[in-house]
């Protein structure tokens, strides 16, 4: 298995045939081939009352108006009916089918015509109604658009008569005033503003009902069907803008009707020469019949209807499709001034396959404001179009941001369906839904990882989702893939899908790194680390643990408070703050087992670690695991160190191992082996002095054999190999062995450099006289003159600094005795509270006597004049009678039971002390005392001052 995780997800979890791979590749080709275009409208059948309607009736027209529908039926019902197809109002207007319907522009009045010959128009608020005949099948009706707001309710209307009637109320009542007749029954009508458009046989007519005048005429065109078998379609796309779909054919006519405005907004007299104002803007011929056509913004929606074909050619004739059963469905197109098809979609319409052209109308809901002025319509205010056929009426809508997403979705484009809904297209409700449908088209194409990255934009912070996609991964395997993307707040997760998680990617070798990052980053308090623990150490000593997983397992541990396997783990990992890491837990006790990681980390800061704490793990442990180590490290260095280090601080401490360190000490520092040799006192001569001999060590096999007590060989060794004749006579001098001097005269007298320096180094050793008469005679000396000045200068010098050093010692004897000698001299008074005058008075006498012997004042330190009153012992006063009191010449003064009780004697005391109002002495200079000797003649115990220890007189 590759160490690296495959660009979609985890390799060997998800595999796919290659065969699969190819036919799919392939499928992606045709589809990329074959983009479909996005639709511009919506479809929907329209509810409410219709189905019902229309199961017992059958629809032939259909009026919109902004605030109702108007349908009417074959038996001559009209229906009110809201947007949502449930009937208001109901008006029996006529007794045969209704072929047209109109509405006023404020929606207040609905006008009718039907082939009972009859006019009729209802008041949809009102009870109002007003009925006309005409005697003849009526074919179309359009209502005043101010009809509601003017009292002269003017409408037009045409039938089979082939007479436009165009009616008017007047003081005597409604009149009808003929517009136009004799070419024709009229087909269509329709009336915006005060222009009014017809369609008979032989064309359009335009008139201006302001002016009561006719403007211009449009040709039918030629081919077309006759209008009794396919009917022309009118709309008025702005004031001045007329489109005509006839038959196959579809103009559109620009009508100039400002070039009869007078200044003032009023129309003045137009003369023959202005009727023909008008330009076909655009003009195309389709491939289908016309069944109806009204206004897509700058575009056309065009009603089409697919003719039959016989032969393989469709035919274009006057002559309907049969009513066999093999009509085909009719589409809704949507096409340019140019016919340039934009949209197509096919209607299934009930019943579609026994409808000829003219049973089906096209009408749509007129746009509101400022809409209804430049044929566009105000956002939010799309136009709605209505099919209708015999037993449906299908509403078609402009597709909104949302049904674009939706399209988008179900076309597998969910891609740009995300970036819609990110751009702001539709209800922020659809975030989710466009996300987890996209998700789970990443997932089924296998794309892990982009499904992964794209989760937190898709389900930002809704902590639902984010578990339920969490689990989904975890069961695909593929959970690795989406951690790093898993908030750990904003949403806050449950702790077990943290912890899932992570046991996920303990599982994997290949995310063992990332495991660890991801427990660096997590914070704790999130997941409870035991469980993952749990999962893990079964992998310790298994071929999948990593070091990365060694580090997270470590992690892990310090997060549950285990320090003391963090710790081992740190050890073997070789981390380098391990050392840190010890004292911040207080982890000494737990390096135990690990001396020898600890020294291979860092060898300096391990030694002093294992010094410090010598007591918890003994030197004898801390040896045996630096040999057990073999070849992991260079562990004889090691155990240099550490003994060297353990033996500066406590000498005694590896003793055991001084054997040992001999041999450390001759392999990695031969120069502090002889300061060691002489320190320590537990290694093995013999095995110290081999080793010095097989790495050549003179002066430490000199130091060796001097403590075996081989002085001469050590000597040989001092003169033979070292060659060093001050080594050799300092070696002698510590020696204190006179047949060791002669010794080394002995091996000098052969080599005359030898002896000359032996001359120079004998000056307070030994007698260089001697050393000259043991010479043979002719031996040549190098620089014996020069030597034997020296020697001579070198004695007189060793000679006058010992009379200087004499004198200086009789001077300072005879000086301490002197003042030994006065302070002796000197009285010590001892008084109580009655004989204060006394003593002051015996005070100023001393200080007198003081005063007139001042070279003795000079040697005196301290007055000791006075001795307290006190004993020096139990700090009572003497002034209790019949207590013995011994008083030295330190001025200290006891009670003789308490000096009794704490002085060693060998027998008997002999009493000596007197009373303090018996004992009072004075200081005559000139005179000699007498020395009482008394007890010293006699051989008694002489009694000490406890406190300083002076001799007692």
């Amino acid at each position: 298995m590759s160490p690296f995780p495959s660009e979609n997800g985890v390799e060997g979890d998800d595999e796919r045939e290659e065969e699969e791979d190819e036919e799919e590749e392939e499928e992606e080709e045709e589809e990329e081939e074959e983009e479909e275009e996005e639709p511009r409208l919506k479809y929907q059948r329209m509810g409410g009352s219709i189905p019902s309607l229309l199961s017992s009736e059958a629809a032939s027209c259909i009026a919109v108006a902004e605030r109702m529908i108007a349908l009417g039926t074959y038996d001559g019902t009209i229906h009110i009916l809201d947007f949502l197809g449930n009937q208001v109002k109901e008006f029996a207007a006529h007794s045969a089918a209704v072929n047209d319907l109109s509405f006023d522009i404020e929606g207040e009045y609905i006008g009718s015509c039907s082939d009972d010959g009859s006019v009729v128009i209802n008041s949809l608020f009102t009870d109002e109604k007003l009925k006309f005949e005409y005697h003849r099948p009526m074919k179309a009706i359009a209502l005043d658009p101010d009809y509601a707001r003017k009292t002269s309710r003017r409408f037009v209307a045409g039938g089979l008569a082939g007479h436009l009637y165009f009616n008017t109320k007047k003081w005597l009542g409604y009149s009808d005033q003929v517009l136009h007749s004799g070419e024709g029954p009229i087909h269509a009508v329709k009336w915006r503003t005060s222009l009014i458009a017809w369609a008979n046989d032989a064309g359009v007519k335009v008139y201006d009902a302001a002016n009561d005048q006719r403007i211009t005429f449009i040709e039918r065109p030629r081919g077309s069907p006759h209008p009794e078998i396919l009917l022309p379609h009118l709309f008025w796309q702005d004031d001045t803008l007329l489109v005509i779909g006839w038959g196959t054919y579809v103009k559109i006519a620009a009508i100039r009707a400002n070039l009869n405005k007078g200044a003032n907004g009023t129309y003045r007299h137009v003369t023959t020469s202005n009727m023909n104002q008008v330009d076909i803007v655009a003009s195309f011929q389709t491939s289908y019949y016309i069944s109806g056509i009204a206004p897509f913004g700058d575009a056309l929606v065009v009603l089409a209807y697919i003719p039959g074909e016989e032969g393989g050619v469709k035919e274009f004739s006057s002559t309907i499709p049969s009513r066999q059963g093999n009509a085909q469905r009719p589409e809704v197109r949507i096409v340019t001034w140019n016919n340039d098809e934009l949209a197509t979609d096919a209607l299934p319409v009930h019943g579609f396959e026994h409808y000829k052209a003219k049973d089906y109308s096209l009408a749509h809901g007129p746009f509101s404001g400022s809409s209804y002025a430049g044929g566009q319509w105000a956002a939010g205010d799309e136009p709605i179009y209505y099919i209708v056929s015999p037993k449906d009426v299908v509403i078609a809508k402009p597709r909104d941001a949302e049904d674009h997403i939706a399209w988008l979705l179900q076309h597998g484009w969910h891609e740009k369906a995300l970036a819609a809904v990110e751009a702001g297209q539709g209800r922020s409700e659809l975030l989710d839904e466009v996300g987890s449908r996209y998700l789970d088209h990443l997932i089924v194409e296998r794309k892990y990882a982009e499904a992964a990255s794209l989760c937190p934009k898709l389900l930002r912070g809704s902590a639902t989702a984010w578990e339920r996609w969490v689990f989904h991964f975890a069961h695909l395997r593929q959970l690795p893939v989406l951690v790093p993307y898993i908030p750990t707040e904003n949403p806050r997760l449950r702790d077990t899908v943290y912890e899932v998680a992570l046991v996920a990617l303990a599982t994997n070798p290949s995310f063992h790194k990332d495991l660890f990052s991801t427990v660096k980053s997590w914070p704790p308090i999130i997941y409870s680390a035991l469980p993952v623990i749990s999962a893990i150490e079964p992998q310790l000593n298994s071929s999948s643990m990593t070091d990365a997983l060694k580090e997270a397992l470590a992690e892990l541990y310090v997060i549950d408070g285990q320090y003391g396997k963090a710790f081992s783990l740190y050890a073997d990992l070789m981390k380098p703050d391990i050392f840190d890491f010890i004292e911040k837990h207080n982890l000494h006790d737990s390096i135990r087992e690990k001396v020898v990681q600890l020294m291979m980390l860092d060898c300096k800061h391990a030694v002093s670690l294992l010094i410090q704490n010598r007591d918890m793990i003994t030197p004898s442990e801390v040896v045996s695991q630096l040999l057990s180590a073999g070849n992991k490290c260079d562990s004889r260095y090691f155990l240099h160190l550490y003994l060297h280090s353990l033996f500066e601080v406590s000498p005694h401490a590896g003793r055991d191992f001084h054997d040992m360190q001999v041999e450390l000490y001759a392999e990695y520092d031969p120069k502090m082996l002889l300061p060691f040799l002489r320190s320590s006192q537990h290694y093995t001569l013999e095995k110290a002095y081999e080793i010095c001999v097989r790495r050549d060590l003179l002066r430490e096999q000199v130091f060796i054999l001097g403590r075996m007590g081989n002085s001469k060989q050590a000597l040989a060794v001092i003169i033979n190999e070292i060659g060093d004749i001050e080594e050799a006579v300092e070696f002698v001098t510590m020696q204190h062995d006179d047949d060791l001097w002669e010794e080394l005269i002995q091996q000098c007298l052969h080599k005359p450099e030898m002896v000359g320096v032996l001359l120079e180094h004998t000056v307070g050793n030994l007698d260089p006289l001697y050393i000259v008469n043991m010479v043979p005679n002719g031996l040549e000396i190098p620089r014996l003159r020069d030597r034997l000045v020296k020697i001579v200068t070198d004695y007189r010098t060793e000679t006058s600094l010992r009379h200087g050093c004499n004198d200086i010692l009789k001077a300072d004897c005879v000086n301490l005795l002197v003042k030994y000698y006065k302070e002796a001299k000197r009285a010590v008074c001892l008084s109580n509270e009655e004989d204060d005058a006394r003593s002051k008075r015996d005070a100023s006498r001393a200080s007198l006597a003081i005063e007139k012997t001042p070279s003795v004042r000079n040697m005196e330190v301290k007055s000791k004049t006075r001795g307290g009153g006190r004993c020096c012992m139990c700090f009572d006063p003497f002034s209790i009678q019949n207590v013995s009191v011994v008083v030295f010449f330190c001025c200290h003064a006891y009670h003789t039971t308490c000096l009794m009780d704490s002085t060693y004697t060998n027998s008997s005391k002999k009493g000596t002390g007197v009373t303090s109002q018996q004992l009072y002495g004075y200081d005559d200079d000139g005179e000699d005392d007498e020395v009482d000797d008394n007890d010293s003649q006699a051989g008694g115990p002489r009694m000490r001052c406890i406190l300083c220890t002076t001799a007692a007189s």
